[in-house]
Order: structure tokens, then sequence, then C-alpha cells
């Protein structure tokens, strides 16, 4: 990184700069002349006190004292892309939040709190994609009341690490005592490539809605419901993908979601005793197919931060990091 003009080291930002994506050089911990330095690149969330909050693209919030500081400057709010489509975080958000839908919902300003019985996080979490319409204490309050109504922990889930996403946000929530449980990348690519993988797909069955074997292979833990199903099920366009085992279990499910240019891909899993044969690249492959045939040309998918396994069948189909989100919880 450079930070010199004229051959010095210099810092060029103040606390207007909060809000600006950033990067800033300081002494290591010793503080002492002649210490390694520390970079840090992230949003600028705060300057108060004599001390500056950086929030990275990892959800994580630096906190770094001013007087430590050697350089900083003003960067660009997100690296160019190099591959898969171009795309906002304002016009991913909706159509990440369409392929998922709770069973109920109600806004709270330009905030969405999302509910279904408990059924996974990103259905049982508020969508803060605006202003609450209240500062954010008494926003957070309506949340923790309005998830206790109905017995469930009280979630936000906030983004980090394109242009328009909430750095700000996570970390005043941070601040406001909430803790982050579960990072999740959501990644990028472009469709055609993953329909034209060499997979074997005779075997690949497509369904509109959700089947009893489909469940089977599902996530064991969860109990069939109601609320189960409805979320499942809901999505402009949804396709199920199984591939028949051996027994009444399916050896590969997927599931897709086609939304205008967009296809999203989640739920894949693989009996474990039949992995690493090329289940889950039939599946996305026979997905992306009929996706394509539906008029869509980008992927997106979801990936937990520590799936190494997950992850790097994605980067080998061409899946690039778009952004990150973050579940908070109330303490």
């Amino acid at each position: 990184m450079e930070f010199t003009t004229g051959g010095r080291l210099e810092v060029r930002i103040t606390a207007a700069d909060t809000g600006k994506r950033v990067s800033v050089r300081r002494l290591s911990s010793s503080g002492t002349p002649g210490s390694v330095y520390t970079d840090t690149v992230g949003v600028l969330t705060s300057w108060d006190d004599g001390v500056l909050s950086i929030t990275r693209k990892s959800g994580e919030t630096v906190r770094i004292d001013e007087s430590t500081l050697v350089a900083g400057k003003v960067v660009p709010a997100a690296p160019a892309r190099r591959r898969g489509p171009a795309a906002s975080f304002e016009e991913l958000a909706p159509v990440l939040a369409r392929a998922w839908q709770p069973v109920e919902s109600e806004p709270l300003g330009e905030w969405t709190l999302r509910a279904a019985a408990g059924f996974t996080r990103r259905a049982n979490s508020v969508l803060p994609l605006g202003d609450p319409g209240l500062p954010l204490p008494d926003a957070l309050s309506c949340v923790r009341d309005w998830y206790a109504a109905r017995g469930l922990p009280a979630y936000i889930q906030a983004a980090t690490g394109a242009e328009g996403t909430q750095e700000r946000l996570c970390a005043d929530l941070e601040l406001a005592g909430w803790e982050r449980e579960v990072s999740v990348e959501v990644r990028i690519a472009a469709l055609a490539p993953i329909g034209d993988l060499d997979a074997d797909v005779s075997r690949v069955r497509l369904d509109r809605a959700v089947d009893e074997p489909w469940l089977s292979r599902y996530q064991r833990s969860v109990t069939p419901g109601e609320h189960v199903l409805k979320v499942l099920n809901s999505g402009p366009s949804v396709w199920f993908a199984t591939v028949p085992g051996d027994g009444a279990v399916p050896a590969a499910i997927g599931r897709c979601v086609v939304d205008g240019r967009w296809a999203g891909f989640m739920a894949v899993e693989v009996d474990p005793a039949l992995r690493r044969q090329g289940l889950a690249t039939a599946v996305m492959t026979a997905l992306a197919r009929r996706a394509l045939d539906e008029g869509a040309s980008a992927a997106w998918l979801q990936v937990e931060a520590d799936n190494d396994g997950a992850r790097a069948l994605y980067e080998g189909q061409g899946f690039a990091t778009h952004h990150s989100y973050h579940h908070f919880r109330s303490r």
C-alpha cells in the first residue's frame, strides 16, 4: 500500500471520513519506534475519543488508538471485480431474500422482521435494507420484543465487504452488545459455465415441489412441518433436484431458485459415503441448465466461511465472493 507523499508517510484521513473505506497503517502493539507496522483496510465506522473503529469485510471490527497511526488514506469503496457478473449489493440482497422467504414478516421502517418458527437463521432474522425509521436503540428494542413474542431469539442479518453494505450497522450492533454468531460468504458466477460442466446428469430428477424423499436427505435433524415446507417452496421459480440412492433416501439433492437473471443454488447435499463422485456437480449442472432455459445468466450461492470443502468445490466452478453477511444475536 502506498501512503507516502514526497517519500513521507502521512495520515490523510479525519473523523469526517467516517463511513468511507480506508486503509491505515499503525505501529504494532508495542508502540515503540522501529516496531513492525500493521495495516488495516475496511470501513471507518467511528472515530471518537481518540479511537478509530474500522470494520473489515469479514465483519470483524478493529479498534485503533489514533496515537499509533503513522499513515492513512481513503480508498475505493470496493476493489474491481476480475470475474463473474457485475452486481451491486442493492440488486443482490433482495434476490437472496426472495429465494428463502419467511412464514411471516413485518416492516420496521425499511427493515423487515422475518420469522418461520425458528427454521434457519435466514428466515428468522431482521433484513435491515435501509433506515428503521427509529433511533437505533429504539429499533433494537422493537426487534427484541417482536421475536420474544414469538419465542425466538432476536437476530439481525448485516452485510460487509461490498459497496453499499452495512459495516456501520455491524459496528453499532457490536457496541450495543449483539454477538456475531455465524458468517456466510455470498458468491457469484456466470451461469453458463456451470451448465457446461462435464457431469453425468442422467440420474438427476427435477421437480417443482419438495417431496418426502428429498426431505429425508435434507438436514436430517429437521422435523418437516408446514413452516419448513413454506420456506423451501418459496421463491419466484423453484426447482428441486434429486439423485436417487440405493434405498429410500436420495444419494444427493439440491435446490435452485430462478429470479430474473439470477439463479440461486441452495441445499446441495450428498450422502457422505458417496462424496467425491461428482454428484454435487451433477446436481448443480442439471439445475443450471434448467435455469438457463428460463433465461437466467448469473448464479449465486451462500457458503459458511469455515466450510472449506464447499468453498473449494465452488471456487472450482468459478464462484467468487461478492460480499459476506453476519447474523448478530441479542444477548
